[in-house]
């Protein structure tokens, strides 16, 4: 079975009472955070994620040390590429279109908020790698469009402008409208889907019928 999270920021308590099974997969919707330092507090880490039973798979956000990273190897899995950080670990790249348990996922990594500088400071990085490239947006419509633009599920760090806005209609007037919010809402525009789960906003909530923000719990990616 295929479950969601939101930002773990390298918080192994995040997962902490976690009931998934071997063979199992956990989505991480951003902020993993679980390499930051280059140094053995990340290879421990890893180390204990290695040894849960079930996947791990995230995509990156803003709390991310890009330059460690992309020190590890981009390998083929999931029927896309990723960048593989233990035996059941995986960064999922912009873009891609991966194959998990049985339905098809879309995943898009990256977001615009800033940090305060000492976690930058910190991480010896100024996350010039949070908002995507030129190639990267290009890629994400070329592959969907390959896919004829429809996925089972789309998981990303951002939210769309769309689900963004179901969200400012709830209160939450501080969330503003970023290039990558609106290059996310082209591709809602395009995309045949059932669900939207995102990161970000630190925030467990199902925002309307298609999109659901998700931080603490760890959920089904389908209704039971």
């Amino acid at each position: 079975m295929v479950y969601v999270t939101g930002d773990t920021h390298g918080d192994l308590s995040h997962l902490k009472g976690a009931r998934l099974k071997k063979g199992d997969t956990l989505l991480v919707c951003g902020d993993f955070g679980f390499v930051w330092y280059g140094d053995e507090r990340d290879s421990k880490a890893l180390a204990a994620l290695s040894r849960k039973k079930y996947n791990i798979l995230f995509v990156d956000g803003v709390h991310e040390n890009y330059a460690l990273l992309e020190q590890y190897p981009v390998v083929e899995a999931f029927g896309g590429r990723a960048r593989q950080l233990a035996a059941n670990v995986y960064h999922l790249l912009r873009g891609e279109v991966y194959a998990i348990e049985e339905h098809t996922y879309f995943a898009f990594g990256g977001g615009e908020e800033p940090y305060e500088a000492g976690l930058r400071a910190e991480a010896n990085s100024y996350y010039e790698r949070c908002m995507p490239s030129e190639d990267e947006l290009t890629y994400g419509f070329d592959n969907l469009q390959a896919h004829g633009n429809a996925v089972d599920y789309v998981i990303t760090h951002t939210p769309s402008a769309k689900a963004g806005g179901f969200l400012r209609g709830r209160g939450r007037r501080e969330l503003s409208v970023g290039g990558l919010n609106i290059y996310l809402n082209a591709i809602e525009e395009r995309l045949s889907y059932k669900r939207w789960f995102f990161g970000s906003l630190h925030l467990d909530r199902k925002v309307s019928g298609k999109h659901t923000a998700v931080y603490r719990e760890i959920r089904p990616i389908e209704d039971p």
